[in-house]
């Protein structure tokens, strides 16, 4: 029983951190820990992807039969306009020392990645990747490699997110930071809109 129990956790967390590392969401984080304090972002979107892995588990196959695939649509192009509302806001709400990664709050920092992870991850790959395994593997399982896998994540993304703060200039991040978010949020709006034009994705399990 604990070999297999091994084995699935080994797949549930490759699978879901392997796909996290270069989707759409990570690239927000990163974007959002190069302009803020690591702590709080960390544990923000930790805490997001924790919240949308309970989700995934707790809905499993029945998420299908209640949200539609209207729904998700519905998630992802309202999480891709969050995000390029977020980033537009940040680029012009003060001059560059207001923007300063010191001087953003750790309340600021913790709600901005929430709210971001929270809005993106909702109906993405990932989450409908924990909810066919909740029937491979059982709801434990995916609920602790899941969430193990995805805060390891996070930690990384923030990690990234500092390095390139600490080495670019304050205007030039802003700009970075802006177009990034930017480019991830129309990417997000456009596989919500037309997920068939995307065929890295076509094979992902509708929901």
């Amino acid at each position: 029983m604990l070999p297999t129990v091994v084995y699935a956790l080994v797949v549930v967390v490759a699978v879901i951190g392997g796909l996290e590392l270069f989707d759409r969401t990570s690239f927000a984080l990163i974007a959002i820990a190069a302009r803020s304090r690591a702590g709080p972002t960390w544990v923000g979107g930790a805490c997001a992807f924790v919240l949308t892995t309970v989700i995934a588990v707790s809905a499993g196959a029945a998420l299908a039969a209640v949200l539609g695939p209207d729904h998700v649509t519905i998630l992802r192009v309202g999480g891709g306009a969050f995000l390029i509302a977020y980033a537009l806001w940040l680029y012009f709400r003060g001059t560059d020392e207001e923007l300063g990664v010191e001087e953003r709050n750790a309340a600021s920092a913790f709600l901005a990645a929430f709210l971001t992870i929270l809005l993106l991850e909702l109906g993405d790959t990932t989450m409908i990747f924990e909810i066919v395994f909740v029937a491979d593997y059982g709801w434990l399982v995916v609920l602790v490699g899941g969430s193990a896998a995805l805060v390891a994540v996070a930690a990384w993304d923030v990690f990234l997110g500092r390095r390139l703060g600490a080495r670019v200039s304050p205007k030039r991040l802003r700009a970075i930071v802006t177009w990034v978010m930017i480019a991830v949020g129309v990417a997000t709006i456009a596989y919500g809109l037309a997920p068939a034009f995307f065929p890295a994705l076509a094979g992902v399990p509708p929901v």
